[in-house]
């Protein structure tokens, strides 16, 4: 490594230090107040009007995403960008971690503010609201806000560290069950139990999953099952989660599901309407330059990789599909929380301790560099700059 491009990340290692009580302040304010995917407006208006003081331009509400931002410094040839996440969880909050996620793409962005222009780099900061299910980055990437950019990354916790998460494709189901109601006791047999038609679909999934694919899942919940337990119930709604390693796969796997949805209306005679809750997410296809890079800057910080994390953290995530257009990375921030998980109240109790809040900073510190050699390395730049390298989903 050569003098000019150490000291670039002496500086940056630096600039995130002296910001680090703020940066601790933000994670730790947006686990505080956590909002629901697309209504992320305290945490979308706190970390633009932090970019902006950084000497970011921002358009607001992008495409007509109400919580979404693109914040950009630099005029160089080869755009970067980070992707930031800030959306809670419905009762648990940030069981995912996304305050630390904000906090460490505003960490990064301090850090490469200075920057841009000694490396040849637009960098712009994405404000990806409505992960948790709700596809946000796919809207975005529908609305043209990823056109242009060469690569992408973020960094996610979890309670052990890795190079990557596993991702695998999802989509997710609206189900509605509509029968007729009636007097449970006096009158039955004059209603439609679309509480049944539920309950037999259900029953005709956990028959399926022992036909499946040891990488394929079903999982859901019944949001309404009826009004009252003396009213034939008319109304039973869920959500249905379904995965499979890859979007081909997937493909192959919903029409069995959804055969089990028709066997409830075909058995008690309700009506059945499925609609998709969200854009499918897809599988992640890791860019290996950049997170060798990772991993080789994350270490010098101290951080731990194993090859027993491999596999172990299988989830979906609209960053995939972002990996399938252009060259991207989702490391991974160990915080030191097992047994507590991903998507457990615990975990989220994890994301403000002193382990996370080092995580925060170190997710900053480990993308700022990772993004530096990126744009120094004659190879990596080179590889980021080739149109090949840009698949569309």
């Amino acid at each position: 490594m050569s003098n000019s491009v150490q000291s670039l990340k002496d500086k940056a290692s630096e600039d995130v230090k002296s910001a680090s009580a703020r940066l601790v302040e933000i994670s730790h304010q947006i686990h505080s107040e956590p909002e629901l995917g697309f209504q992320e407006y305290k945490a979308c208006a706190l970390l633009t009007e932090i970019l902006s003081e950084y000497g970011y331009s921002l358009a607001l509400a992008p495409g007509g995403i109400e919580t979404a931002f693109v914040a950009s410094i630099g005029s160089g040839p080869l755009v970067m960008s980070i992707c930031a996440e800030y959306d809670g969880l419905p009762e648990i909050g940030h069981a995912c971690g996304h305050n630390i996620i904000a906090a460490a793409a505003v960490g990064a962005a301090k850090a490469l503010a200075a920057t841009v222009d000694n490396i040849g780099i637009t960098l712009k900061i994405l404000g990806t609201p409505g992960e948790e299910g709700g596809g946000g980055k796919i809207e975005m990437m529908d609305r043209g806000l990823f056109d242009g950019i060469h690569a992408s990354m973020m960094v996610h916790p979890a309670p052990v560290e890795a190079d990557r998460m596993d991702c695998i494709a999802g989509k997710q189901l609206d189900i509605h069950y509509s029968g007729k109601e009636a007097h449970a006791a006096g009158f039955p047999q004059a209603g439609i139990n679309s509480q049944d038609a539920m309950t037999i679909a259900q029953v005709a999934i956990g028959l399926l999953r022992q036909q499946l694919h040891p990488s394929e899942m079903i999982h859901g919940i019944v949001t309404k099952g009826g009004d009252a337990p003396n009213v034939i119930p008319a109304d039973t709604r869920g959500r249905w989660m379904i995965r499979a390693d890859t979007l081909a796969q997937l493909k192959l796997l919903e029409p069995k599901v959804r055969a089990c949805f028709a066997a409830g209306a075909l058995a008690t005679g309700a009506k059945l309407e499925i609609e998709e809750a969200s854009k499918t997410y897809s599988e992640f296809i890791s860019d290996e330059m950049l997170a060798s890079l990772w991993v080789k800057n994350a270490q010098q910080l101290g951080r731990v990789f194993s090859s027993e994390t491999r596999g172990r953290l299988k989830a979906s995530t609209d960053m995939a599909n972002v990996s399938l257009k252009i060259p991207s990375i989702h490391p991974m921030l160990g915080i030191d929380s097992l047994p507590a998980v991903n998507h457990q109240a615990e975990f989220a109790a994890a994301c403000v301790t002193p382990i996370a809040d080092r995580a925060v900073l170190d997710g900053a510190i480990a993308m700022a560099h990772t993004i530096i050699d990126a744009a120094t390395d004659a190879t990596v730049r080179k590889h980021l700059l080739e149109p090949a390298n840009k698949v569309l989903n």
